[in-house]
């Protein structure tokens, strides 16, 4: 006997540690399809797969079209098909692309913070050297002039 395993919205958002309101944004944006009995939203082990593809792609780079995209095109085969399977290849290109620029602008953004950094190390060492002195200059005792 094949028991279907299911999943209440919470227990959903619970495991992948999201709130409820991102589980029901994912249903209105088609990624997951609930069966309901009531107003309660019911949960396949498909829907539970989906949530954790999802996230995955998130952290990923992708976008929700692009999931979406690759969910659909999922679903007109049982097992996916080359399309897919190129898609989401050129769709990882794309995104490991992206990650290379980020990386290339995050090193370029440290340099110019460190430049930034020595200089403002550089005019407040000067500025406190400056003060020193002028304290320095204005704490001294005039010498007398007369002598005896």
């Amino acid at each position: 006997m094949d028991i279907k395993k299911t999943y209440s919205i919470s227990e959903l958002a619970k495991e992948f540690d999201v709130t409820t309101r991102s589980v029901r944004f994912y249903e209105d944006q088609g990624l997951l399809h609930p069966t309901r009995r009531g107003q309660t939203r019911i949960f396949s082990s498909k829907d539970r797969v989906r949530l954790k593809l999802i996230l995955r792609g998130k952290r990923m780079g992708f976008s929700l079209s692009e999931t979406k995209e690759l969910f659909d095109l999922w679903d007109e085969t049982l097992s996916g098909n080359e399309k897919q399977l190129l898609l989401m290849l050129d769709t990882l290109d794309r995104k490991r692309a992206q990650l290379e620029q980020q990386k290339n602008d995050i090193a370029q953004a440290e340099m110019e913070m460190d430049t930034a950094e020595a200089r403002c190390r550089e005019a407040l060492a000067d500025l406190q050297q400056r003060k020193r002195k002028q304290t320095k200059a204005t704490t001294k005792e005039p010498e007398s002039t007369e002598q005896k």
